[in-house]
């Protein structure tokens, strides 16, 4: 229905917004960049890439089998997300109860963190939407819950099939056949529990970053009958733990999705969405630059790996997570598979909201998105680690003219950002603190004192 009307929707939108003589560019526009879209998608039509709505729970992918949606176990895990009340397993007193995993997702900041590396545990100050996140001095730099390579975005995950820059975990897409490597450090065997990536990351990352769910503290908090409501098949020792928490944040996490951005409003049928420019840069982006190559699915981010050849976070300053030489997480699918040849490619990210904080790529070596589409541009490997023969052979020059970066930074910046993403964080948590972080200096910066 979306196509049969979308010549007559374009039209009248032109008719109402254009001047006569500008019409025929207008719809040329129009018309290019549609007949692009639906040929660039993996099923040759546009709507491909519409995101549903986040409350049509039964359009949005999810794990059916072991943990499908419900509108209870959605809000229990946007609670959960951000619930600052659970993280009760900080090294030192000054870190319990100030840190979630909203810390190092913000949405204010396309659900990233809003500086170039991630702090939860050990850290403290927010400033404006995360940038002044410290360390906290009780500290020490190697007791810090900090990542060697930057936070990814938690928007449109629900369309990723194997999780993290290397892609760990999932057993499915492409880490079927590849069961030898999922044993993880501490002997755990996550990806043959049965759930997919999103779930089997949650098991662990709660853990990992100190958070721990109780009865005692569910039932203080006042989301006992939602944790009923949410897991009626869960028994109690189950439901009132990190592992019915995990499933709830998983399921809110699924609901989180960029669908009011402009693009979203252009690929529905609002010819008058996208500006010119914006328009000119979707040519681009579909056409000439290329970006559809890697960038396919429908959250325009991909499974694949490439080596792109940018700068590791360790090779800045940054928080150390290790003595050795070089952190796992810079081999990139290396550090996942063990083989040679897949060392320095990481996972191709979505693309929504980019423009929300600086820093990109795995080491946050790129700081705004010119520098990242003049990288792209020329395609020469920036990291001594990373020879320009490794690099991805989808990696080439987009010679793309002053102009054309130009327009493409509309598309990027302006067409990919939903304006609207507080609508996923709750108005106030039943602990009653701050959020996302609950330290002295975070709570002034956010205003709760």
């Amino acid at each position: 229905m979306i196509k049969k009307l979308f010549v007559a929707t374009v039209f009248i939108a032109l008719i109402a917004s254009c001047t006569q003589d500008r019409m025929p560019e207008l719809i040329s526009l129009e018309l290019e960049l549609r007949d692009l879209v639906q040929k660039s998608s993996p099923t040759n039509d546009g709507d491909f890439y519409i995101l549903p709505s986040e409350t049509d729970l039964e359009a949005i992918p999810q794990d059916k089998a072991n943990n499908p949606l419900t509108p209870e176990k959605v809000e229990l895990g946007k609670f959960l997300f951000f619930e600052t009340g659970f993280a009760t397993d900080a090294l030192y007193p000054s870190g319990i109860g100030t840190y979630s995993c909203g810390s190092c997702h913000i949405p204010e900041a396309g659900f990233k963190s809003g500086k170039f590396q991630g702090i939860a545990d050990g850290g403290e100050a927010f400033g404006l939407n995360g940038e002044d996140r410290r360390r906290n001095t009780e500290y020490q730099e190697h007791e810090l819950d900090v990542q060697a390579a930057r936070p990814l975005s938690l928007l449109n995950v629900a369309y990723v099939s194997n999780t993290t820059w290397n892609g760990r975990f999932g057993r499915e897409g492409t880490n079927v056949g590849t069961e030898d490597f999922w044993v993880q450090r501490d002997g755990t065997f996550r990806n043959a529990l049965g759930f997919e990536a999103l779930e089997t990351q949650n098991f662990e990352g709660l853990k990992t970053h100190r958070i721990r769910i109780t009865k005692e503290l569910i039932d203080e908090y006042g989301y006992t009958d939602l944790f009923d409501a949410s897991f009626p098949e869960l028994d109690d020792d189950q439901k009132y733990s990190n592992f019915g928490g995990s499933l709830a944040i998983s399921a809110y996490l699924r609901t989180v999705l960029s669908n009011r951005a402009p693009f979203q409003d252009w690929l529905k049928g609002d010819g008058d969405a996208l500006s010119p420019d914006e328009k000119k840069g979707a040519i681009l982006f579909f056409g000439k630059a290329n970006c559809y190559n890697c960038h396919f699915n429908q959250n325009l981010g991909s499974e694949e790996f490439h080596a792109l050849g940018v700068k590791d976070l360790d090779m800045r300053t940054f928080y150390k997570t290790t003595d050795s030489e070089i952190d796992d997480r810079n081999l990139g699918r290396g550090a996942f598979t063990g083989q040679e040849w897949d060392k320095f490619k990481f996972k191709v990210p979505q693309l929504y909201n980019q423009s929300d904080s600086p820093f990109y790529f795995h080491g946050s070596s790129i700081k705004d998105l010119d520098d990242l589409i003049e990288y792209k541009n020329i395609a020469e490997t920036e990291s001594e680690r990373v020879p320009q023969n490794k690099l991805s052979e989808k990696f080439v020059p987009l010679n793309l003219t002053e102009e054309e970066k130009s327009q493409l930074l509309e598309f990027l910046e302006k067409s990919l950002r939903d304006p609207d993403l507080i609508r996923y964080k709750p108005t106030s948590l039943g602990s009653g603190n701050c959020f996302p972080n609950n330290d002295p200096v975070s709570a002034s910066d956010l205003g709760c004192e």
